[in-house]
């Protein structure tokens, strides 16, 4: 342990939460740690103690210890942006995306509400977080799909194999046996040739399965339905970018530069380039 934390015992918990504060910036994250906990010790009330223990934790990659600070944190205020962030980070590592997604979401939302400024730290956070989500569905589609082609192609040939059983019972006739079995293990093998071209086709199409981020809004990363561009060059979805300017500010989210609501106009290249591409991937709308 550091020297000065020998000199702690008569800080108060907001020299103590100051303490930790530069520890944190010098990175000596364990010291900070410490300071945190000795000021949680002295005041437990405080949900931003428990919130910069949970970033420490973060750097550390204690992604447990993370979440049990932020969840303490949030139930003191549910509104904490950081509470969100922070356990939305965590449970990401943890790979626990459905709520991930919903504490980046929330984070998100109350950092607008609140008119904090976060950078696109949350905004990035949360489209990995969805991205990861929607991997890991795609996983599961996959392996149900493989499943049911392998349980496909068993029940071509069980039923390749229950006519021949069935033929060889009721027919006595050697050269009409041989002509009836290769006729039967022909068809078998066009259905199971055209099944399994079926299934490659759908797994080409999987494949290319990801929405490029300049087709997603920058507000609510859902795909653009109908783009707006600002005079800084960015492109919005018209509702995200109307709230933001009534609800938050009259400024560009992203270049922070000064914008109203008739400085918008609608991006028709972008528009053709969305229906373009959700026309030829219509999975697109559930991304």
């Amino acid at each position: 342990m550091s020297k000065h934390m020998y000199s702690t015992a008569n800080l108060t918990d907001k020299e103590l939460k100051e303490q930790g504060n530069r520890m944190f910036s010098m990175r000596k994250y364990e010291d900070a740690i410490n300071c945190y906990t000795k000021a949680i010790i002295k005041n437990p009330d405080v949900a931003q103690y428990f919130t910069n223990r949970a970033l420490c934790h973060l750097k550390l990659l204690r992604w447990d210890q993370a979440c049990t600070d932020c969840r303490r944190a949030l139930d003191m205020d549910n509104n904490l942006v950081k509470g969100h962030f922070f356990l939305g980070q965590a449970l990401v590592e943890m790979e626990i995306y459905d709520e991930a997604v919903k504490h980046l979401q929330r984070a998100f939302d109350l950092s607008k509400e609140q008119k904090l400024n976060f950078g696109d730290d949350i905004a990035s956070a949360l489209r990995a977080a969805r991205k990861k989500r929607f991997a890991i569905l795609e996983e599961k589609r996959i392996a149900q799909e493989i499943e049911l082609q392998t349980y496909l192609n068993r029940l071509l040939v069980e039923d390749r194999d229950s006519q021949i059983t069935k033929l060889m019972k009721e027919e006595s006739d050697e050269e009409v046996i041989q002509e009836c079995v290769k006729e039967i293990e022909e068809r078998c093998e066009v259905y199971t040739n055209e099944l399994n071209m079926l299934f490659a086709k759908v797994d080409e199409k999987r494949r290319k399965r990801e929405v490029p981020d300049y087709l997603c809004g920058k507000i609510s990363f859902e795909i653009l339905q109908e783009p707006v561009i600002t005079p800084s060059g960015i492109t919005y979805e018209k509702k995200d970018i109307e709230e933001h300017l009534q609800r938050v500010g009259h400024f560009d989210p992203v270049t922070r530069v000064k914008l109203t609501q008739d400085q918008l106009i609608p991006n028709f290249v972008m528009k053709e380039v969305v229906d373009a591409f959700i026309q030829e991937n219509e999975w697109a709308l559930d991304y």
